[in-house]
């Protein structure tokens, strides 16, 4: 299927693949971690870095203590999150976040965040759905769990408000096999759906998401910590600087290979276009 302008979706790159660096939690509640994850971020070469804002007391399951604390633990006053996209900016790195509740969200919107993202656990939340697609800005939405007629569901409601839309195929498992990735996904998803078709990858390392861009996906998000010393909460999800940087030159590489759209004589066949042999 031949690949999409990613500025027509309002992705601020003139390379066919955007990389997200998923910071999330793996800051461990430190604005101080959190600015070294962008340096790590920065320098593997990655368009852009992604967070999660939210309200403890709003995202956790009632009742689930463990949680809440975890939660709690790793929470960023909604502060820090101006603070965090003003040192993003520096490196040219595009900067959002996933909002899991309205508060978070009219945050984000008053410190001029430019895309949001939607986890998989809210594609049937579709309240929260209607706030961020009331934003009109770009939106990227995992599918992790969610049967097709849910993606549709979902799609159309954020169609309401926004046109640029990018559809990120994911396996919410923690860490992914790679044999379960079911990266065929991405053609049925390219078919069913007029919008940017990616992956969010949770294998622990970086084959998956080069067949998955070898596959048609034009995102790919992945998980992100600066060593194998690191310690984050979601270590045994995450990629290194040293294989993201890997990730992103292989990335490239791939989109060389693929090339644009070339028929007749082309360049490198013009010292072989001799020996055509026309009736």
């Amino acid at each position: 299927m031949l690949k999409k302008k990613l500025r027509d979706f309002g992705f601020n790159t003139d390379n066919s693949t955007y990389v997200i660096a998923e910071i999330g939690l793996n800051h461990r509640g430190s604005v101080k971690v959190a600015k070294q994850l962008i340096d790590s971020a920065a320098k593997a070469g990655v368009d852009a870095v992604k967070f999660q804002t939210y309200l403890t007391e709003k995202r956790a399951p009632k009742g689930n203590k463990d949680f809440f604390k975890i939660l709690k633990d790793l929470e960023l006053p909604f502060e820090a999150f101006k603070e965090l996209k003003k040192y993003a900016e520096q490196y040219h790195l595009d900067f959002f976040s996933t909002p899991f509740d309205k508060e978070s969200i009219e945050y984000l919107e008053s410190i001029e965040i430019d895309m949001y993202k939607i986890a998989s656990f809210d594609v049937v939340n579709y309240k929260l759905l209607s706030e961020i697609a009331s934003t009109g800005k770009p939106v990227i939405m995992s599918v992790g769990m969610s049967n097709l007629e849910e993606i549709e569901k979902a799609y159309s409601i954020l169609k309401e408000g926004t046109k640029n839309i990018a559809i990120l195929h994911c396996i919410s498992s923690y860490p992914t096999n790679e044999i379960d990735s079911n990266l065929s996904n991405i053609y049925k998803l390219q078919e069913k759906f007029d919008c940017i078709i990616g992956q969010s990858d949770h294998t622990n390392g970086i084959k998956v998401p080069i067949y998955a861009v070898a596959a048609g996906a034009q995102i790919i998000e992945k998980h992100f910590k600066i060593s194998e010393s690191f310690e984050c909460i979601d270590s045994s999800v995450s990629i290194t600087e040293s294989q993201m940087s890997k990730l992103v030159e292989e990335i490239r590489g791939l989109e060389g290979i693929f090339g644009s759209e070339s028929f007749g004589v082309r360049r490198v066949e013009k010292d072989t276009a001799v020996f055509r042999r026309p009736s």
